[in-house]
């Protein structure tokens, strides 16, 4: 075997553990692939005899590249159209954050919803320390930061993942009346219970694939909601990428699904995606 393959060997043995490392520090499978893909192509572009510790410095690797990632412009202008079932109680964030994220694909999409509300470094710090159990002279190096500074980090991470988690248990509640009085007005065409539950200054955006279009003001959103009763009768609450949701089905087909974000009290934007080629998979949602 030569070298080369050697080295690649190795570097698929190391590479489910580098996956789910991307994965969580990046919210998306597909965002993971490519950081594996991109740290592979340094490893082959590296003197690869002179790396004592191929593990560590792989985990090196891969998460500076996902910080940079984390850091591009583009990640703050795009949300998740990632689904999972509404249940009955929220969940929570009583025991350690980190023993959650490691859990089940079933609970995921939720806390790396709480995760979009750090900051890259405390990201990094947190997931790779409490998630991995990466030592802070690793997570440091990875930082360009003193040990202290990566300790510091990873615990005001550990305080705003458990403080956003208990500020939103009511709201979560609240967001599901809103979500139930909309479908409810919307079926019996009630004008004035939707506007009652639209900010006035609302919004709503729909991509339907080769095509978009965008609705501004509460009256015009409400007008075309209460046109959509047949829509509505058909629809079931859902959380997308973490945020309340409705996923409309006709002939036992996904026609839509659809995003709110609130204030706590009224609609300030509907998220619309209609494009059929980018429609999750509902079956085990709904």
């Amino acid at each position: 075997m030569t070298e080369e393959e050697t080295l690649a060997r190795r570097f698929d043995d190391e590479r489910p553990r580098l996956h789910a490392i991307a994965t969580r520090l990046l919210g998306s499978a597909s965002d993971a692939d490519d950081a594996v893909q991109e740290t592979w192509l340094r490893l082959e572009r590296s003197d690869a005899a002179a790396i004592e510790n191929l593990p560590a410095w792989l985990t090196t690797v891969i998460s500076r590249i996902s910080l940079d990632m984390l850091r591009a412009p583009r990640r703050t202008r795009e949300h998740s159209w990632q689904v999972e079932p509404w249940r009955d109680e929220p969940i929570t964030v009583e025991v350690d954050p980190a023993e959650l994220i490691v859990q089940s694909d079933r609970i995921s999409v939720a806390l790396l919803t709480l995760l979009e509300l750090l900051s890259p470094a405390e990201r990094i710090a947190f997931v790779l320390h409490d998630v991995f159990g990466q030592p802070f002279t690793e997570v440091a190096t990875v930082l360009d930061r003193s040990e202290d500074a990566a300790r510091q980090l990873a615990s005001r991470a550990r305080r705003r993942l458990r403080g956003a988690e208990e500020a939103g248990r009511p709201g979560r509640a609240r967001e599901r009346h809103i979500i139930d009085a909309w479908l409810a007005a919307a079926r019996d065409g009630d004008l004035t219970q939707l506007l009652s539950l639209l900010d006035d200054g609302a919004v709503l955006h729909a991509d339907y694939g080769n095509s978009t279009r965008s609705i501004h003001g509460a009256r015009a959103i409400a007008a075309q909601a209460a046109m959509s009763g047949r829509l509505a009768e058909h629809s079931t609450p859902i959380l997308i990428g973490g945020r309340p949701g409705v996923a409309a089905v006709m002939n036992r087909r996904v026609v839509s699904i659809m995003a709110f974000d609130t204030d706590g009290h009224r609609i300030t934007r509907l998220s619309v995606l209609a494009d059929q080629e980018r429609l999750p998979d509902l079956k085990a949602v709904l």
